[in-house]
C-alpha cells in the first residue's frame, strides 16, 4: 500500500498541482512533496484534509488492488460526510469519558431507528 502514489495518482487525475493542493489545506508543499515520495507518513487528521480537497472517501488511500483486494465501503453523502467533519472537529475539546458518553448517545439512538 503506497498512500503516497495514491496521493499523486488521484492528484494529476484531476489536473491539481501541490500547490493548488497547499491552498486547500493549509499543508505545505514541501509536505505534500515528502509525503508523495513516501519520505513521511501523514496522520490519519492529515489524511483526511488531502481526501477532502481531492474530493475521495479516506478509505480510497487504503485501497490495494494490487493484491486484488477490493475495500467495500458504503458511500458518504456530502451531507453526512459534513456532519462527522463538525463531530470529529468538536470532538477534539473533549476527554475520553465525554466521548464515550456521545458515543453510547449515538449507539442508543441508532438503536431506536432500527426498531
Amino acid at each position: 500500500m503506497k498512500i503516497g502514489t495514491t496521493i499523486r495518482t488521484h492528484r494529476l487525475q484531476r489536473g491539481l498541482s501541490q500547490g493548488d493542493i497547499e491552498k486547500k489545506t493549509g499543508l505545505l508543499r514541501c509536505y505534500l512533496s515528502r509525503v508523495e515520495n513516501g519520505h513521511t507518513v501523514p496522520s490519519l487528521d492529515t489524511l483526511s484534509k488531502i481526501a477532502m480537497a481531492l474530493d475521495l472517501p479516506i478509505a480510497q488511500f487504503f485501497n490495494d488492488d494490487s493484491a486484488g483486494r477490493h475495500l467495500h465501503t458504503q458511500k458518504v453523502s456530502d451531507d453526512e460526510l459534513r456532519f462527522l467533519t463538525q463531530i470529529r472537529r468538536y470532538s477534539n475539546n473533549l476527554n475520553d469519558s465525554d466521548r464515550k458518553l456521545l458515543l453510547a448517545m449515538v449507539k442508543k439512538f441508532a438503536a431506536g431507528t432500527a426498531r
